[in-house]
């Protein structure tokens, strides 16, 4: 009798905020449609990524102000779980990158409402009440790559790696095939890093 593999638990760590992380998530559902996955998103964040970095100042005010999405966020994966998480995400995200919505706040309400979820939730945004579930699981997800990486980090089968870093969203055939490079690379215990100059910028098309 021949055994059938188990599917790749694929866990992919996202900032609402990142056009980068957007685009690997995009990607990974792709993969998903074409591909045997278990597949999850998690919450990281890019205000305790950079806390202590040295960052240019207009980089710190944007983070800045999206601390409080990501509060929220944290508030509706802590609360509800990664399913609600997930659609909760994919409503704010469609707002920030394909809308270009900067208004943080409103794009939290709409997402609420949009994912079937309180509104009350949309306090969590003034709130430290989610502060160390935001931070445990931002600890969950960068721990196993180190601190000198950024966003998106995905894990698989529980080997974690930063990227791929990716400024299209890869589609069908095209999508599944970079997926399958990239199990294969992390699957590989003594893989570590592929890298070149990036010359061209997001696109969410």
């Amino acid at each position: 009798m021949t055994e059938t593999a188990a599917k790749p638990v694929v866990d992919v760590y996202v900032d609402p905020m990142c056009p980068f992380a957007w685009i690997t998530s995009r990607w990974a559902l792709e993969v998903a449609r074409l591909r045997e996955v278990d597949l999850t998103f998690k919450l990281m964040s890019l205000y305790l990524l950079n806390k202590d970095r040295d960052i240019d100042d207009d980089y710190r005010a944007r983070i800045e102000r999206s601390r409080g999405i990501g509060r929220v966020a944290a508030a509706v994966q802590a609360d509800h779980g990664p399913e609600a998480f997930s659609t909760f995400y994919t409503a704010a995200g469609t707002r920030i990158h394909d809308q270009r919505n900067k208004d943080f706040d409103a794009v939290a309400a709409e997402a609420l409402a949009e994912a079937g979820l309180q509104a009350a939730l949309a306090g969590a945004a003034e709130s430290e009440d989610y502060d160390a579930a935001l931070a445990a699981s931002h600890q969950a997800g960068m721990e196993p790559v180190g601190d000198d990486v950024g966003t998106p980090t995905i894990h698989v089968d529980g080997v974690a790696f930063f990227g791929p870093v990716l400024t299209r969203i890869p589609r069908g055939e095209e999508a599944a095939a970079l997926f399958d490079a990239s199990v294969t690379l992390a699957r590989y215990p003594y893989f570590y890093e592929i890298k070149r100059s990036r010359t061209t910028e997001p696109s969410f098309a």
